[in-house]
């Protein structure tokens, strides 16, 4: 790794210029979780380029190649997990934490990046408490109130119009990775929690310790143009004016889950990247070497039957553009998703299909993209009597 200062570039989150490349991918797909009907249409998505490079001073990772107007968050955007028990359980405890365990009543919730609105859904679920909720997401497609008026969503990307939502709690999940300059989104946060007595917020983003730490090649990809230690995230909100509670590590490690309180005032944010420079400069020389050990991988796998990827979200869709881009070795992905069954992956154009096609399919082996959902997919096949070995 190389410590530079492209193109005059800084930090987002501390302002240093003192930044570590990472990583280069050329011409990868923008959007990992778009449901595309045709094969060829998948192929031509749009590409943009992979330059990740870490702040030395703080540890915020972010894609200098990021463009935003490359990426289109409307109908066909699709990342809903919620098919999946596994996640599902872990949405229900994020929301419980929230609610029960700050017993939150008669509050406003403000969720930015709401998607289709199940977590929203799910904090409000319990109506004795008397609490309401907005919901902002492109993406979100359905009725605009809910639970009987106590829920609204709004169609957009959240701005600065959108503080006129008075709000006690905001809670974003999976979002501020999206964004490229998340200080920005934090402050207008801070803003619509303004008038609040008792103003708290939540976030859950990917950990990039984790990334780096585990060598997870697929968990790389450009619709997350900014990354996180529990350091970098921490010092965000410091610098948007937020006292850090809480943070720790949720969903086997892989994700963080910050609480914070609103303070009086914006501070300089701490500059400490720690024992993360070194985990970044191990796996920046280890991908090449990952990548062709899959190639190999796959390719033993097939002299028994076909093979699968078993997740058609952004880590399996990334995994088969690094390792099947001409989607020559693997034979489809598989999700539980019904809105993407029957769809093609962005950039190869794999199809996707739903678990029981794995049988006429003639698949012999799935690939696991994430080890949290073993038991589930084991389950799933066993019940199925579906004769498909999964490996990871």
């Amino acid at each position: 790794m190389n410590t530079r200062n492209s193109k005059g570039k800084h930090c987002q989150i501390c302002g240093s210029a003192e930044l570590r490349s990472i990583l280069e991918r050329c011409s990868v797909p923008v959007h990992q979780n778009l449901v595309m009907r045709h094969a060829q249409t998948a192929r031509a998505i749009s590409r943009g380029d992979l330059s990740l490079v870490m702040c030395v001073e703080c540890g915020f990772v972010m894609n200098l190649a990021f463009e935003p107007g490359k990426l289109l968050y409307g109908a066909e955007y699709d990342n809903d997990q919620t098919w999946s028990p596994t996640f599902s359980a872990h949405v229900k405890e994020v929301a419980e934490r929230v609610v029960v365990k700050r017993d939150l009543r008669g509050a406003s919730i403000i969720e930015i990046g709401c998607g289709n609105g199940a977590f929203l859904k799910e904090l409000l679920s319990d109506e004795s408490r008397g609490n309401i909720g907005y919901g902002f997401d492109p993406s979100y497609r359905g009725p605009t109130t809910a639970l009987g008026g106590r829920l609204q969503f709004e169609n957009r990307v959240y701005d600065e119009t959108c503080t006129r939502v008075r709000a006690d709690v905001a809670v974003c999940r999976h979002l501020i990775e999206h964004v490229p300059q998340p200080v920005e989104l934090l402050v207008l946060l801070r803003r619509a929690l303004a008038n609040s007595t008792n103003a708290r917020i939540f976030v859950e983003t990917p950990c990039v310790e984790w990334i780096f730490r585990n060598q997870v090649i697929w968990d790389l990809f450009y619709e997350h143009c900014c990354l996180f230690s529990p350091d970098s995230l921490s010092a965000a909100f410091e610098s948007a004016g937020f006292t850090v509670e809480n943070i720790e590590h949720v969903f086997g490690g892989q994700y963080l889950l910050l609480e914070g309180v609103a303070g009086p005032h914006r501070r300089e944010p701490r500059r400490i990247a720690g024992d993360l420079l070194r985990l970044a400069a191990e796996y920046s020389a280890a991908e090449a070497s990952i990548v062709a050990s899959w190639t190999e991988k796959v390719k033993r796998l097939r002299r028994s039957g076909k093979v699968a990827v078993w997740g058609a979200g952004a880590k399996g869709v990334t995994f088969v553009n690094l390792i099947d881009p001409q989607a020559e070795l693997i034979d489809c992905l598989v999700d539980l998703n019904p809105k993407k069954q029957g769809g093609f992956v962005a950039g190869t154009g794999h199809p996707i299909v739903g678990y029981r096609d794995l049988v006429w399919r003639g698949v012999s082996t799935a690939i696991l993209m994430n080890p949290n959902y073993h038991d589930e997919n084991e389950s799933i096949l066993r019940e199925g009597g579906i004769p498909v070995e999964l490996v990871q």
